[in-house]
């Protein structure tokens, strides 16, 4: 069963006990995201991280390691 399915039992359910019918699927999907990012943010600003910029950061670190060692080998 997917969540349109869902959303239609539940619906049905909803009219036959005279209640609000539930909100669609997806609808709420963006508040949930930003409530889930601000609060990663609020848990690294509290354990001492940085709160932004942490992926492109490691994404630079990870290149900066990457392209050194192709310009540089080692010496055998």
């Amino acid at each position: 069963m997917n969540a349109m399915h869902q959303y239609l039992f539940d619906t049905y359910r909803a009219a036959q006990h005279g209640e609000r019918m539930p909100p669609l699927p997806g609808t709420h999907d963006v508040a949930t995201y930003r409530a889930l990012r601000d609060r990663r943010r609020f848990r690294a600003v509290l354990a001492g991280r940085p709160a932004r910029g942490r992926l492109r950061a490691a994404l630079r670190r990870a290149l900066r390691t990457a392209l050194t060692r192709r310009h540089h080998p080692k010496a055998c």
